[in-house]
C-alpha cells in the first residue's frame, strides 16, 4: 500500500512546491498580516490558510469537491461568498492605512486568533482551490497502490507537509523586511496596494467561470 517511484515523488514534490510559491489569495494573505502584525501574525496566518486547504483536502478525499465541479449553483454560491470576504478584507486594509507601523510591535494588533480564523476562511471560500485539489490530486492517483480515497488523502497532507518547508522561511524573511520599511508613509502606501490587491482578488473571483 502505499508504494510508489522515485519519479512519482520528485514530480509530485516539485508540483506541490510550485503551487506553494504561485502567487494569489493564500500567499497575499501571509504576507498581509506578516508585514501589517509581524512574524507572529505571518504564522497564524499560514496556519489557519493551511486549515483551509486541509479542509479541502478532506472534501477531495471524500469527493465532495465533485460537487462544486458539477454545481453551477453551488460554485456560484462559494464564489460569490469568498469574493465579497476578499473585498471586506481589501477595503480594511484601505481604511486602516494611516500612521507608521512597525511589524515587530505594531498598532492595535489584531489577536492571531482572528488572523488564523480569516486565513481559513480565505483559503475555505476559494472555490478555485477546491476544483484545483479536483483535478491536481488524481494526477498522482497509482492503480494498485491502495484506496483512491486514501491515496487522495495522502497527497493532499503531503502538498500541506511541502507547503510547511516552503512558506514559514518567506514569513521570517517577509517580517525583517517589513521592520526596514516600516518608516514614514511607507505602511499606509502598503496598506492601500494591500487593500487594492485584495478587492482585485475579490473581483476576479467573482468573474471566475466554473
Amino acid at each position: 500500500m502505499f508504494e510508489y517511484t522515485l519519479l512519482h515523488w520528485v514530480t509530485f514534490i516539485s508540483a506541490a512546491a510550485l503551487l506553494s510559491l504561485s502567487p494569489g489569495p493564500d500567499m497575499a494573505y501571509i504576507l498581509a498580516q506578516t508585514a501589517r502584525n509581524g512574524q507572529r501574525a505571518g504564522f497564524a496566518a499560514m496556519l489557519g490558510i493551511w486549515a483551509g486547504a486541509f479542509i479541502h483536502v478532506l472534501f477531495a478525499a471524500a469527493g465532495l469537491s465533485a460537487i462544486l465541479a458539477t454545481s453551477a449553483t453551488a460554485f456560484s454560491l462559494i464564489k460569490w461568498i469568498g469574493a465579497v470576504y476578499l473585498v471586506w478584507l481589501g477595503v480594511q486594509a484601505i481604511r486602516s492605512a494611516g500612521g507608521d507601523v512597525n511589524a515587530a510591535s505594531p498598532v492595535n494588533p489584531v489577536s492571531n486568533y482572528t488572523i488564523f480564523r480569516q486565513g481559513t476562511l480565505v483559503a475555505t471560500l476559494n472555490p478555485k482551490v477546491a476544483i484545483f485539489f479536483l483535478a491536481f490530486l488524481p494526477q498522482f492517483v497509482v492503480s494498485g497502490a491502495g484506496p483512491v480515497g486514501a491515496q487522495l488523502f495522502l497527497h493532499g497532507c503531503l502538498v500541506i507537509v511541502v507547503a510547511a518547508f516552503i512558506e514559514p522561511p518567506i514569513v521570517i524573511v517577509g517580517a525583517k523586511l517589513a521592520n526596514r520599511l516600516s518608516q514614514g508613509r511607507v505602511p499606509a502606501y502598503f496598506d492601500r496596494c494591500l487593500g487594492v490587491l485584495f478587492v482585485g482578488l475579490g473581483v476576479r473571483l467573482a468573474f471566475t467561470e466554473q
